[in-house]
């Protein structure tokens, strides 16, 4: 076979297996390696040779590489538990800073049971074991499950187009995980296990720092966030797919979807009284990052304001942008229209405080295509019974409405905080779910492409960690916009367009992630959305629109 590496063609055998193909740069690489890219889709360091292709060393200061160390820590830590505490019910509930939050819901979490889980992890990961994946076809899977009372990988059984079902073994442990993991325990060096909430944190490092572990940061409000959704699935007995799958097969959906929509609804109603109650708000600040549904957030909420008696009034920040001659720029030299600098605040907090007190304004046009404001004798005033309401990315900030009275603010974070799991070992992103919806979106509304959108999707990320997530908590109330079901509605419009995405693109494996999450999910009809539910924002149809 001829290999691609680096700058140079390598003939090799075929079967040649990846990691003693690379053996010493493996052992010497610093981060450490723990996978592999082949014809940019992303494989164990046990995968044999049998083509010609490209490869690339994946290390754990990669986004790629740290979900694979993510994955093996989790896989760790459960195999732990079910020898320390064979009868615990252990689950992975979501994900807060570099750190996944366990619980073991038959058993109370004490400082002891963390460390005898503590002691079997170290003495796991200093064994050095292999993490052996084993496939079987489907027949043979039924017959294990049908001698194993499990629940453990169960879902690859939907699929109808997956041929064989894979399960993982260390020792005489095995699971499932929804993407590749580590060929031994040894890989893992840098983690943490300790009590937390009602469970316990299993931190790990972030793929900037891998060698260490950073401090973690509390996020009370996006924690309460969380857990208020999770409980409320729970009671609804929704809270993993393979549960939603069942009730799509029972014929049990709607009802599950129009419960969760009257959740949306009961959260919106109350934001709104609570701005109604306190006559200080004048302005409401909304923020959140991409495909949160900020924009459907926004007019429901109006809605539910003028239910209040309460008439709001928009100003969009974007056209209060300074010239494009006064635009900041990035490190690399390109115009920066995301920093808050790029905002012509002095302009904008003014016109704010005269709106404040009764004032008319001219209201400015922001000319992209000029690059500059124009005044088209727009003019805004309000009135007592008026509300000022904007959406923004800098808008928990308080730099960009620093003139304006913290009393007069109420500022809203809106985000979708999946709580859904594959099951009780695989957690579903709440970027992912973002990523998918935006996907969506951009070809429903924007005619971009699969492609074009993962191209872009790093640099969102990005503007959203330095704009957006730093400020969450500085918010007075926080509003999830995911809904339990909307991936198996998003799944019918998202594969195809992922499917376009060739292997020729660096792009190929994350499209071939994100098609491999998505089969697992039965498909729900869009007749039974809500024309006025968030979810119309990336599907249309919707009544705002």
């Amino acid at each position: 076979m001829r290999v691609k590496y680096k700058d140079e063609i390598l003939e090799v055998e075929s079967g040649t297996v990846v990691r003693d193909l690379f053996k010493e740069e493996i052992e010497q690489a610093k981060p450490a390696v723990v996978a592999c890219r082949f014809n940019n889709e992303v494989m164990s360091l046990n995968y044999k040779i049998k083509r010609d292709g490209e490869i690339e060393l994946i290390d754990i200061g990669t986004k790629d590489g740290m979900r694979v160390y993510r994955r093996g820590l989790i896989y760790i830590v459960a195999k732990a538990v079910s020898e320390v505490y064979p009868k615990a019910s252990f689950a992975i509930n979501y994900q807060l800073y570099h750190a996944l939050l366990c619980e073991i819901s038959n058993m109370e979490i004490t400082e002891e049971l963390i460390q005898k889980i503590n002691n079997r992890v170290q003495e796991i990961i200093a064994s050095n074991l292999p993490i052996v994946r084993k496939t079987m076809t489907k027949k043979e899977a039924v017959e294990f499950y049908k001698k194993n009372d499990t629940l453990k990988g169960r879902l690859q059984l939907g699929p109808k187009d997956k041929d064989e079902i894979v399960l993982y073994y260390c020792e005489d442990y095995y699971n499932y995980f929804y993407g590749v993991l580590p060929i031994s325990t040894g890989v893992i060096k840098n983690y943490d296990i300790s009590k937390y909430d009602r469970g316990f944190l299993v931190r790990f490092p972030s793929r900037k720092s891998p060698a260490i572990l950073t401090d973690f940061k509390e996020n009370p409000k996006l924690l309460e966030a969380l857990e208020e959704y999770e409980d409320v699935h729970k009671v609804l007995d929704i809270d993993t797919l393979y549960k939603l799958n069942r009730a799509v097969k029972e014929g049990t959906i709607r009802e599950y979807i129009l419960l969760d929509e009257a959740l949306h609804d009961k959260k919106i109603s109350g934001i709104a009284d609570n701005i109604a109650k306190n006559k200080d708000i004048k302005v409401v600040l909304i923020a959140g990052p991409s495909s949160s549904s900020k924009t459907t957030f926004a007019r429901r909420l109006s809605l539910e304001l003028r239910l209040n008696g309460i008439k709001p009034v928009t100003m969009s920040v974007d056209n209060y942008f300074v010239e494009r001659g006064e635009t900041p720029k990035d490190e690399n030299g390109q115009l920066d229209y995301e920093c808050i600098e790029a905002l012509d605040r002095n302009l904008l907090n003014n016109d704010i405080l005269k709106l404040l007190s009764g004032e008319e304004i001219q209201a400015p046009t922001f000319n992209f295509t000029k690059g500059a404001k124009e005044y088209k004798g727009n003019t805004m005033k309000l009135d007592k019974n008026q509300v000022l309401v904007m959406e923004g990315i800098h808008c928990l900030n308080d730099e960009l409405t620093y003139l304006i009275p913290k009393e007069h603010k109420y500022k809203i974070y809106i985000s979708c905080l999946t709580v859904l799991n594959m099951d009780y070992y695989n957690r579903i992103s709440t970027t992912d779910s973002r990523l998918v919806r935006r996907i969506v979106r951009d070809k429903q509304f924007r005619n971009y492409s699969a492609l074009d959108t993962l191209e872009r999707w790093p640099s969102v990320n990005r503007g959203e960690s330095k704009n957006i997530f730093p400020f969450q908590e500085q918010a007075d109330i926080m509003f999830n916009s995911s809904l339990i079901y909307e991936l198996g509605v998003l799944k019918r419009y998202a594969m195809p367009l992922l499917a376009e995405i060739g292997s020729d693109h660096r792009e190929y494996s994350e499209a071939r992630r994100l098609i491999a999450m998505l089969s697992y999910f039965e498909d729900i009809p869009v007749k039974y959305i809500p024309y006025n539910s968030l979810l119309r924002e990336f599907i249309g149809g919707s009544v705002f629109q």
